[in-house]
């Protein structure tokens, strides 16, 4: 009887383990609850919309140069920092170039000698000019006493030879003053090439505008080329945004554009202004150079975004606060059944308060817009 006992035990016991196995299973699936939250949708529509082009690009000046040295020398002195506003012909920088400033010297003094020089050949032109009237008036006087037969042929040949001799004398004085002039001039050349030398001992800002790198300290030795600063043209600034070159044909100069610029979150009119037709064989793209507007804070380097018009075409739209962005995934969330269900979807361009959907939507489907905060995939709605 006992071992029987046992046999009708087991089977009970098993069947108590079985019921309250199923109470467990019941619990690890529980009915959806919780409160349903309050949402208004929108419905995705066909609009004819404008067709636009977007590129990206980098926003740089208009005029750019390397401020270099052109004469070799010591870095004396760097004025600038980067960042600095300069205006045109304000020192940049000086170099310290001695064997310059010793020939400009040398030139100066060999040029102050000639100068000197001058005076003493004006008198001595003087002396021989007033020879020579001498030698002319006499050799007249001569003349006539020659034909009077009054002196000999001896005596008039010797008045003759003192007057070209005299002659000869002031023409070589003139010359001789003519070769001074020559020496002078020379002088004066020579100290205008050792003054311009001198002169490129100083760095200096060609035009107004911000020293956006130093590259230059002071003790380096500098030779002619060396760079010292860069500088941008103030005022002048555009993006350089890389087109497709499916886009070559539909993008002309002139052409108005709007440009978003990220650190400032706002978009501006402005027009394309340069077109570089050659492409760039790894990325198939070329230039197309936009001309913003003055009195942006722009600085060279700042990232831009270029919408180019491109005429009308049919695009799925959607409110753009129905969509919601993690990292590269965006989705929207349908209303579905008391229920929002999240669908993937890939997004074009902005339109006005809507963004174009490329793919993952249909017309006609409610979107939840806005998005509410805490709204998942599953989470029980309310239409109001």
């Amino acid at each position: 009887m006992s071992f029987n006992r046992k046999l009708l035990w087991a089977p009970a016991a098993l069947i108590g383990l079985v019921g309250c196995g199923g109470k467990a299973a019941g619990r690890a699936n529980p009915e959806p609850a919780g409160r349903a939250l309050q949402v208004t949708v929108a419905k995705a529509e066909l609009r004819v919309v404008a067709d636009t082009y977007e590129a990206t690009g980098t926003v740089r000046a208009r005029v750019t140069s390397i401020l270099s040295a052109r004469v070799m020398g010591y870095v004396r002195e760097v004025r600038v920092q980067a960042g600095d506003s300069v205006k045109p012909g304000q020192v940049v920088a000086i170099l310290d170039a001695k064997e310059i400033d010793t020939g400009l010297k040398q030139a100066e003094a060999a040029r102050s000698e000639a100068r000197s020089a001058m005076p003493e050949m004006d008198n001595a032109i003087a002396a021989v000019k007033a020879q020579l009237d001498l030698a002319n008036a006499t050799s007249k006087r001569m003349q006539t006493l020659f034909e009077q037969r009054s002196i000999t042929d001896q005596e008039f040949d010797e008045v003759s030879a003192k007057r070209r001799m005299a002659q000869a004398n002031y023409e070589m004085a003139l010359s001789k003053r003519t070769q001074l002039e020559q020496k002078i001039r020379q002088a004066d050349e020579t100290v205008a090439q050792a003054a311009a030398m001198k002169s490129y001992t100083e760095v200096l800002a060609p035009f107004a505008g911000t020293i956006v790198e130093r590259k230059a300290e002071p003790g380096m030795l500098a030779v002619p080329g060396t760079p010292v600063a860069v500088i941008e043209r103030s005022g002048g600034y555009r993006l350089e945004a890389a087109v497709e070159e499916t886009q070559l044909e539909m993008i002309r100069l002139g052409v108005p554009v709007k440009v978003t610029l990220d650190a400032f979150g706002k978009e501006v009119n402005a027009r394309v202004g340069e077109i570089v037709p050659a492409l760039d064989p790894e990325s198939r793209t070329f230039t197309a150079k936009i001309d913003l507007p003055g009195g942006l804070p722009v600085r060279s380097g700042m990232y831009g975004r270029a919408t180019f018009p491109l005429g009308e075409k049919q695009a799925l739209v959607v409110p753009a606060e129905a969509i919601v962005a993690q990292g590269q995934v965006q989705r929207v969330y349908i209303a579905e059944g008391g229920a929002a269900r999240g669908r993937l979807i890939t997004a074009g361009a902005r339109l006005d308060g809507n963004t174009e959907v490329l793919s993952g939507l249909s017309a006609g489907e409610q979107v939840i817009a806005p998005v509410p905060a805490g709204l998942e995939d599953g989470s029980l709605v309310e239409v109001r």
